[in-house]
């Protein structure tokens, strides 16, 4: 009988690690008609990196032109979201910089990002450009400058300049709240 309740026990869990990766949805491809959060415009009139960011109870991502307007998303207060999953252009995966392929997307939490480079996203800002492997941001920095640092480790004075605080805002860049 314990063994009968041990494996129950494990069944379960092993059902319920299925149900919440499951729950993760996967990056999406936009399509022509795709608009950007902040910008309101086709995300296709901009070049560089993007990014999609999924919140809980609602299916379609939010979408930015840049990565840098991402993380302002994230850093915002007003901005309380549940966020359950990031995607970002792994830069270092593309043949065109202007318009990155379809299936070049990286996980934001995996991702290495550039900062403080040469490099301006489409609207001419600063941006973090995105890598998935740390030879590639490192071949970008020794081009075009710049520093790598993780999701995590994000500025906050780099993404919000007027901002008197590099610590972000009364939650964590996940998307839960702090306790």
């Amino acid at each position: 009988m314990k063994t009968f309740r041990f494996l129950v026990l494990i069944s379960t869990l092993m059902l319920a690690a299925c149900n919440e990766s499951a729950s993760v949805p996967t990056a999406q491809e936009p399509s022509r008609d795709t608009v950007a959060e902040f910008c309101g415009m086709s995300l296709h009139e901009h070049s560089g990196p993007k990014a999609q960011l999924f919140v809980r109870d609602r299916a379609e991502p939010y979408w930015f032109a840049s990565v840098h307007d991402m993380f302002a998303f994230t850093f915002i207060p007003e901005n309380q979201h549940p966020i359950v999953a990031i995607y970002v252009t792994d830069m270092g995966r593309v043949r065109n910089w202007d318009h990155p392929e379809p299936g070049t997307w990286v996980d934001a939490h995996k991702a290495l990002f550039v900062i403080e480079s040469n490099y301006r996203s489409g609207m001419n800002e600063t941006e973090a450009v995105p890598f998935g492997a740390e030879s590639d941001a490192q071949a970008f920095v020794a081009h075009n400058g710049g520093r790598m640092v993780r999701f995590d480790n994000m500025p906050m004075r780099y993404i919000l300049p007027d901002q008197s605080s590099d610590v972000p805002s009364s939650r964590d860049r996940t998307g839960g709240q702090n306790e």
